[in-house]
């Protein structure tokens, strides 16, 4: 039995964690599932968007299921990041039939620095004037770059990692992120490659069959992961993990689209795709096949649902958020 917290969020979000539980309690994978209170509303009733009840509760849990939230998401998933050390953001992007993407043959995952960059927060308003601290580190490249250098080994086929930066502007800081990489990927049997980030941004929508493994760092990462997401078929179709070596946080790439929420036509796709690498996860850490083949089941549930025609309004179907969730469930 696995216990995992479940942040329930913000907008949409709750929706999204209701429609996980009905697939999640079909699935059978041993997840014992706990609300956890975060985001915004957490904010307004206790005056705390983390309390500290729910910190420790998620640091107590096999892993963490996190809806999205609100205005507070960065004192919700930015400080967990921090504060768990999930050094690891994991964006898989891949074609899915009948979503709209730009081609049916796009299969990449983007590997970003999720602890440093401009987004620890440090800026100073100087009046009239703004400085951002950007902190790059040579030990946060370096195992930022094995994580990347592992999932492409361990996807098979093209085994290429591109190392997406800018160190021809900013000479040290990326040049520093650049340099590790490399160092790093020569002791493994990949292959290895360099590209500045506005050739990826524009390669991701000429070419984006070509990429299998993009490794960058922190606010890169983020912009490019989800622009990579849309061209594969839209954010709603997009998980994510924040993994670091004992614990890891899985949840959607979107936001938690206040205009819809409520109306009960939520894309949950993102979310149990979240479910399925966190399966994955637990069954890699813990040795347990089962964990990680129910993870494949319920990816290609997922995936075959929406290959058949069964879909939400946002990739042109008429489903509900829990009509899609139980459309799911009877295919697993």
């Amino acid at each position: 039995m696995y216990h995992i917290s479940m942040v329930r969020g913000d907008g949409i979000g709750p929706e999204l964690a209701d429609a996980a539980r009905i697939a999640l309690d079909r699935l059978g994978a041993g997840l014992e599932i706990t609300d956890v209170d975060a985001g915004d509303g957490a904010l307004k009733r206790t005056g705390s968007a983390l309390p500290a009840g729910s910190l420790e509760a998620i640091r107590s849990s096999d892993a963490c299921l996190k809806a999205p939230v609100g205005e507070s998401a960065a004192d919700v998933i930015v400080e967990l990041r921090r504060r768990l050390d999930l050094y690891a953001n994991i964006r898989p992007a891949r074609s899915q039939p009948g979503a709209g993407g730009l081609r049916d043959d796009i299969d990449l995952v983007i590997v970003r620095e999720n602890t440093e960059d401009l987004y620890t927060g440090a800026e100073i308003d100087l009046g009239g004037a703004a400085v951002a601290l950007r902190i790059v580190t040579e030990a946060a490249s370096e195992r930022i770059a094995r994580r990347a250098c592992e999932i492409a080994a361990e996807r098979g086929g093209r085994r290429r990692v591109t190392c997406v930066h800018k160190s021809n502007v900013m000479r040290i800081s990326d040049g520093m992120f650049a340099s590790a990489c490399a160092r790093v990927a020569a002791g493994y049997d990949v292959e290895f490659e360099e590209m500045y980030v506005d050739a990826c941004a524009m390669n991701l929508v000429r070419r984006p069959e070509y990429f299998d493994v993009i490794v960058t760092t922190n606010m890169f990462g983020d912009i490019l992961s989800d622009e990579s997401s849309q061209v594969a078929g839209g954010l709603g179709m997009a998980p994510a993990a924040n993994e670091g070596d004992s614990f890891a946080i899985f949840e959607p790439v979107h936001g938690a689209a206040f205009d819809i929420a409520g109306t009960g036509s939520a894309n949950p796709s993102s979310f149990l795709l979240s479910a399925a690498m966190m399966c994955r996860w637990l069954g890699r850490r813990g040795g347990d096949a089962a964990c990680s083949a129910a993870g494949d089941r319920l990816e290609r549930a997922v995936r075959g649902t929406v290959a058949s025609g069964k879909r939400t309004r946002d990739i042109g179907g008429d489903l509900s958020t829990e009509g899609f969730a139980r459309a799911v469930a009877d295919a697993l």
